[in-house]
């Protein structure tokens, strides 16, 4: 370390700084910085973390593509069957990236107990179906079987539960409407015994699906049983989705249609994309602010140490070697802020992801509390991102230097 070097260590970081104008400053820039990296943080976790878990659910209950008879028309129940004689099914080998594909069938119904009623929609499935994905939302009792016999067990969600007071081990008497009913024709009729219940906080899905075995509805719609009423397919990469949906309909017969969850739920999805634009807008305003504060900070320091940078001048030091010195007490002072700043942040984030703390209302947000999602590569872009910005922020002030004479530096009072 050269002369001035060791002059500006104890001129700017001596004890005589502790009882400077600049010290209550620099420590609200400190501060700053270390809010504005937390409100960072909160705000990429808790945007990103949202995203996620809400085409999460939305690919639980629909799989990411939905292949489906032309026929069908885009209506709740399966009308027209498909056969899983298919080259794509039990295996879609055409497309790179499909992790798994399952028969559904779906058909709507009314469950009647002795004070109330409530429509749903069954969902058929069989062996083949992952509960992986719904597994999570099991909040009572367990998963039912359907490797074996057909058998009356299904998975309700605990809102049809809460709203017509049944539980675990009772019965739900359903009523299912033929297609080809006459006013004195009876409906079909299934007593279903309830083994789980599940609350996955996505309303839209909770208020009507329950969870039965297929072959319910291939009976009652007379359907072979190889035929299923559509395919739900599951890909390794969301991001690709739209690209693989378009694989996915070009390898399948020509009779047959391929939707992606984000076509079907275009305005779940389109609102999700504005939080992008929010967490863009909200980090730079807050990056704004950190720098602005440590602009003034760093001009402080400059006007308090005008002697010391008249006598570094006078030994014959640079505006280019002086200007880097004030940078780098910067670049410290805002690394302190961003120690506390990852601290604090960080810290809060595993705290809401272990306890919930927030909460938020499903049915705005489609979850029941604040999801995050914690990252080491984004936490790194922000820490990197916001000490570059800020110290190219302060290359402009700190020009200030070079107009400031020696001689008139170190008469300056």
């Amino acid at each position: 370390m050269n002369f001035e070097y060791f002059i500006a260590k104890h001129l700017i970081k001596g004890k005589e700084h502790k009882s400077s104008i600049s010290s209550p400053i620099i420590k609200i820039a400190i501060a700053a910085i270390a809010i504005g990296m937390i409100m960072m943080l909160i705000t990429v976790a808790t945007g990103v973390g949202l995203q996620r878990k809400i085409r999460e659910k939305v690919a639980a209950f629909n799989g990411h593509v939905i292949i489906s008879s032309f026929d069908n028309n885009n209506s709740l129940e399966s009308w027209s069957p498909i056969s899983t004689t298919q080259d794509f099914y039990p295996e879609f080998k055409d497309v790179e990236g499909v992790t798994h594909i399952q028969g559904v069938a779906s058909k709507v119904g009314v469950i009647r107990t002795e004070s109330d009623f409530e429509g749903v929609l069954m969902k058929g499935v069989g062996a083949d179906y992952d509960w992986n994905y719904i597994e999570e939302y099991l909040v009572e009792g367990r998963l039912p079987d359907f490797s074996n016999e057909l058998n009356q067990e299904v998975l309700l969600s605990e809102h049809i539960a809460n709203r017509l007071g049944i539980g675990i081990g009772d019965k739900a008497v359903t009523y299912f409407m033929k297609r080809s009913s006459t006013v004195n024709s009876r409906p079909n009729i299934r007593a279903l015994k309830i083994v789980g219940i599940y609350n996955s906080g996505f309303l839209e899905f909770d208020e009507k699906i329950l969870f039965a075995d297929i072959r319910h509805i291939q009976r009652m719609n007379k359907w072979k049983e190889g035929e299923v009423g559509n395919f739900e397919v599951f890909i390794d990469d969301f991001d690709e989705i739209d690209k693989k949906g378009q694989e996915i309909f070009e390898n399948i017969p020509s009779t047959l249609d391929a939707q992606t969850i984000a076509l079907k739920y275009g305005t779940v999805f389109e609102w999700l994309k504005l939080f992008d634009l929010n967490i863009i807008g909200i980090i730079a305003i807050i990056i704004l602010v950190a720098g602005i504060n440590m602009i003034t900070a760093l001009l402080v320091l400059i006007l308090e140490r005008v002697p010391m940078i008249g006598i570094l001048k006078a030994l014959g030091s640079s505006d280019l070697s002086i200007r880097k010195m004030f940078l780098y007490n910067a670049g410290y002072l805002i690394l302190i802020g961003l120690f506390w700043g990852n601290l604090i942040g960080i810290g809060l984030l595993f705290i809401q992801e272990h306890y919930g703390v927030i909460g938020l209302n499903p049915s705005t947000y489609y979850v029941s509390t604040a999801p995050v999602y914690i990252d080491i590569g984004y936490i790194v872009l922000l820490n990197v991102g916001t000490l570059l910005l800020c110290l190219t922020m302060l290359l402009v002030p700190s020009y200030v230097i070079s107009k400031i004479a020696p001689v008139k530096a170190i008469r300056f009072q």
